[in-house]
C-alpha cells in the first residue's frame, strides 16, 4: 500500500474504527439495558473489544481487563443514583492509565490526568514572559523572538491553535539568521495532528520514517493490523536546515507527544527537558445506553524504533528548573538547550 504521513494513516484507521464501531454499537444497545448495571456492563464490554492497549498494559503494569471487571461490579446495583455509577466507571477506567480514556455526561467529565500530575511542572509563565518580554511577535498560535544570543525562540502551546503555511513561512524567515532554533512545546497538552506534522515537515530535509501504526481488525485484544510505516515528507517551503532544541515536560501530551516523537527521529534535533506524558493512541468515542459518551484510545502509534509511546519518551538531555535558578529569573531548560545550540 502507499505509505504516507501520521494523519493519513490515522484517518484511514478512523474509517476502519467507525466501520467497526456502528457494528458494535448497535449490537450494545440491542443487549444493554439503561439500568446502572446495563451501563457498566457496556461500559466494560465496549472498552474490551475497541480499546488499543490491553497486552501492552498487562505487560506493562499487569493490567487484568477481566479481573478489572470483576473489581468493580460489586459496587455496582440498580438502585444507584446516576453519580454514583459515574464514580465507578470512572474508577474503572482509571484503571487504564490513559489521559485519553474519558467518560462524559452532563454532570461530569472523568478523566485521568496522572500523566502529568505528581510530577514536577518544570515550565514558569513567569519564566516565560521574562525570555518572550513584550515585544514578541504572534504568528496564530506560535510567539517568537530572538533571543540575545541570536537564538531563535518559539513558544507553541497548543496544537488546537491552528497554524497555517504562510505564518510558518513568516516565523522562519524572520528567525533564519539565527545559529540555532529552540521550540518549546512544554505544557502542551496537544491538538490537531496534522498541525503537528506540519510544523514538523519544516525540519525535515528528506523523506524520513518517523514511525508506526496499526489498527483494530477484531474484538480480540490481540487482533490488530500488521505494523504500518509512517513517514514525515519535507515541507515545499522555507525549511530550517539548522540545529534545533524541542523543549519537553510531563504536560506534553497527545499530538503534542507525536510532534516530539517525530521530531526525535530527526538528525540535528535534541530533546531536551523532561519525560513526555504520552497518550499515543487515536482516541474514538462511543455511547452507553443512558446517552453518556466513552472516548478511548483506538489505534496504538509507536516511534521509528517501533516502541510504544503510550507512556511518552525521554528526552536526549535531561533538565529540571530548579528553585535557585527560577527565583533568580532563570530557566534552566532554555539556558541548557542555548548552550547545547552555540556548541
Amino acid at each position: 500500500m502507499k505509505q504516507t504521513g501520521f494523519w493519513h494513516l490515522a484517518f484511514s484507521c478512523w474509517l476502519l474504527a467507525v466501520g467497526c464501531w456502528l457494528t458494535a454499537s448497535c449490537v450494545d444497545t440491542e443487549e444493554s439495558r439503561d439500568t446502572p448495571s446495563g451501563n457498566f456492563e457496556a461500559l466494560w464490554r465496549i472498552m474490551d473489544e475497541h480499546y488499543c492497549f490491553f497486552d501492552y498494559k498487562q505487560e506493562a503494569y499487569g493490567l487484568d481487563w477481566d479481573a478489572v471487571r470483576e473489581k468493580y461490579k460489586v459496587r455496582v446495583n440498580d438502585k444507584m443514583s446516576e453519580t454514583q455509577l459515574f464514580e465507578v466507571c470512572c474508577d474503572m477506567l482509571g484503571e487504564l492509565r490513559d489521559g485519553h480514556v474519558n467518560l462524559s455526561s452532563s454532570m461530569d467529565y472523568g478523566r485521568y490526568w496522572a500523566w502529568q500530575e505528581g510530577y514536577s511542572k518544570n515550565y514558569s509563565d513567569t519564566l516565560e514572559r521574562r525570555y518572550l518580554g513584550t515585544d514578541y511577535r504572534i504568528a496564530s498560535g506560535l510567539h517568537y523572538r530572538i533571543l540575545d544570543d541570536n537564538i531563535g525562540y518559539i513558544r507553541y502551546a497548543s496544537f488546537t491553535a491552528p497554524v497555517g503555511e504562510g505564518n510558518l513561512d513568516d516565523v522562519l524567515l524572520y528567525l533564519a539568521p539565527c545559529r540555532g532554533l529552540i521550540v518549546d512545546i512544554r505544557n502542551n497538552g496537544g491538538g490537531e495532528l496534522t498541525t503537528a506534522e506540519r510544523l514538523a515537515g519544516r525540519f525535515v530535509q528528506e523523506r524520513t520514517l518517523v514511525g508506526y501504526m496499526q489498527h483494530k481488525t477484531g474484538a480480540g485484544h490481540s487482533d490488530f493490523s500488521e505494523m504500518e510505516p509512517t513517514y514525515l515528507d519535507p515541507s515545499r517551503n522555507i525549511r530550517w536546515h539548522k540545529k534545533v532544541c524541542v523543549l519537553t515536560n510531563r504536560s506534553v501530551y497527545s499530538a503534542a507527544n507525536s510532534f516530539a516523537v517525530m521530531m526525535h527521529a530527526l538528525p540535528g534535533v535534541t530533546l531536551v527537558g523532561d519525560h513526555t506524558g504520552g497518550g499515543s493512541g487515536l482516541p474514538m468515542s462511543s455511547l452507553l445506553p443512558n446517552g453518556w459518551s466513552v472516548r478511548y484510545s483506538s489505534c496504538p502509534m509507536y516511534d521509528a524504533q517501533r516502541r510504544h509511546t503510550e507512556f511518552g519518551i525521554a528526552p536526549d538531555v535531561s533538565v529540571s528548573l530548579t528553585d535557585e535558578s527560577t527565583a533568580q529569573g532563570i530557566d534552566d531548560i532554555i539556558e541548557a538547550a542555548r548552550k547545547l545550540l552555540v556548541e
